[in-house]
C-alpha cells in the first residue's frame, strides 16, 4: 500500500517545501563554489541559485536546494568573464557537473562555519 501521507491533497503531489530566507542568506555569505574549486578569481558577489538539472518542474526548486554561484558563473548579465549557467545550462554542466552535485559542498562549508563558531 502505497503511503499518501507525504503526498497533497487527493495525494497528487508533494506538499511545497517552506521558503527558508535564512538559509539562502547563508548561502550567499560563502563565497561562489566553482571559483573557489577551480582557482578562479571571483570578481562579482555571490548569489543563491536554485537548482535546475535533473528537474522536470516549472516550480522553482526548495531553498534548501541552493547553491553559491558568483553572479558571473549564474546569470553572465554583468560579469560576462565566465561561463554562466543560465545562458549555457548544457556546457556549464558539461564543464562543471550538475549543479545539483554542488549542494554537498555548500552544505559542507555551512556546517565547517558553523562548526568554527562553537
Amino acid at each position: 500500500m502505497t503511503d499518501l501521507s507525504a503526498r497533497g491533497p487527493l495525494g497528487l503531489k508533494a506538499p511545497r517545501v517552506p521558503d527558508d530566507p535564512g538559509h539562502l542568506d547563508r548561502i550567499r555569505s560563502l563565497p561562489c563554489c566553482i571559483c573557489a574549486e577551480w582557482g578562479l578569481p571571483q570578481l562579482s558577489p555571490t548569489q543563491a541559485h536554485h537548482c535546475i538539472h535533473g528537474r522536470f518542474s516549472a516550480r522553482r526548486a526548495p531553498d534548501c536546494m541552493a547553491i553559491p554561484l558568483c553572479e558571473g558563473h549564474h546569470q553572465g548579465l554583468l560579469d560576462g568573464s565566465k561561463l554562466a549557467l543560465h545562458q549555457a545550462p548544457s556546457r556549464w554542466r558539461r564543464l562543471y557537473g550538475n549543479d545539483t552535485d554542488w549542494i554537498s559542498w555548500a552544505e559542507d562549508r555551512l556546517r565547517e562555519r558553523e562548526e568554527q563558531t562553537i
